[in-house]
């Protein structure tokens, strides 16, 4: 994955299933988000104490580490920023007052409606104005004077 252009949101999908992961991507890069993505809980905490994203789309059922589990080891973490998190799921049975229970701030069932994905993800993550992105890419060092 090229470095990141710091003006472009980052968010990270984690799902055990490819399909799901590489649907959500798609979807995302289209939308202009850069987007990486994790197959299990362990890789995405691995993923997020590297270099944190701006928003994390999580599956809650998946082996070894759940959503749930994988949310609330991210929300004990104090090293790292606060990062808003989404939990996706097709089982009935966690609720959305479950996903706030242990720090997600969201819940999105599946199937998928990806209208209702993208206004949540655009609600967490608002579009960055002209003014913010060049302030943000003078603090990263992007931008270069020209001489």
């Amino acid at each position: 994955m090229n470095k990141p252009h710091p003006s472009i949101d980052r968010i990270l999908v984690v799902d055990d299933l490819a399909d799901n992961s590489f649907l959500l991507q798609t979807i995302l890069e289209d939308e202009g988000y850069q987007v990486e993505v994790a197959n299990n809980g362990r890789l995405a905490l691995k993923k997020i104490s590297t270099n944190p994203p701006d928003l994390i789309l999580l599956d809650v059922m998946m082996p070894e580490m759940n959503g749930f589990e994988v949310t609330r080891l991210i929300r004990q973490n104090l090293a790292l920023p606060y990062i808003p998190i989404l939990l996706i799921s097709g089982y009935s049975g966690p609720t959305s007052g479950d996903s706030y229970d242990v720090g997600a701030d969201g819940f999105i069932s599946k199937p998928i409606d990806f209208d209702v994905l993208l206004n949540r993800v655009k609600e967490i993550l608002p579009p960055k104005t002209h003014s913010e992105a060049i302030v943000e890419n003078i603090s990263e060092g992007s931008i270069m004077s020209e001489s």
